[in-house]
């Protein structure tokens, strides 16, 4: 039998379609390039995806926040760590970028904007979501 390719084409794109069912968790992740998390985070949050956040997420990770409040779930080990933005300017030191920092503290929901303000701001000092006060935002996982 010789199938249309209008056809074929959806078969094959509904077997790649990443399973909305699927759990990403995340741990003991420090961070790194704003890119590749902002690419990771977007992927998983237009997937459908759901996350369990089991420990640290420092840094560029804290852009896990983008993905909808409703599919983030946090362990008791869950924090946040949230700072300003820097440029690794190849000699081992990370000056603070206002730019990227306005960017980044852009690119985060409202309540977690809120909740930097009222916590100093981003800033060369690492700020700690963690406790009561991240799971007054997302729910413990069960």
């Amino acid at each position: 039998m010789k199938w249309p390719s209008a056809a074929v084409g959806l078969l094959l794109s509904i077997s790649v379609a990443p399973s909305s069912f699927a759990t990403v968790r995340i741990g003991n992740d420090m961070g790194g390039p704003l890119g590749k998390y902002l690419l990771r985070f977007t992927r998983i949050r237009d997937s459908g995806e759901q996350v369990i956040i089991d420990g640290n997420c420092h840094s560029a990770c804290t852009l896990v926040t983008i993905i909808p409040k409703a599919r983030i779930c946090v362990t008791q080990s869950a924090v946040l760590g949230f700072h300003a933005g820097w440029i690794d300017d190849q000699t081992g030191k990370r000056p603070t970028s206002a730019e990227g920092t306005r960017v980044l503290f852009e690119l985060y929901p409202p309540m977690i904007r809120s909740w930097i303000n009222n916590h100093g701001g981003l800033g060369a000092r690492t700020i700690l979501l963690k406790g009561h006060e991240l799971r007054a935002i997302y729910p413990l996982c069960r």
